[in-house]
């Protein structure tokens, strides 16, 4: 099962780092459904978001697989 985790990029002078979204805990925040991790990455950062869904900013916020490889080496243990 694939698991989706949250990136932002806060500074504009440095478009190349990108830093993980975190709960007040400090865990990483996870989540099982890419439609669950945007809905959540929406309500972290609705101004990011909007800006980027019109057009007006570049984009400065993302989700991505925490794993992109994990399905792949279970298949292969199998």
């Amino acid at each position: 099962m694939r698991r989706f985790k949250l990136q932002v990029q806060e500074d504009e002078k440095q478009p190349q780092v990108w830093r993980d979204v975190r709960a007040p805990n400090g865990e990483l925040l996870c989540f099982d459904s890419e439609a669950v991790a945007r809905a959540r990455l929406a309500e972290l950062y609705p101004v990011l978001t909007k800006m980027e869904s019109l057009g007006v900013d570049r984009k400065r916020t993302r989700v991505l697989v925490v794993d992109p490889y994990q399905q792949d080496d279970e298949e292969k243990e199998e």
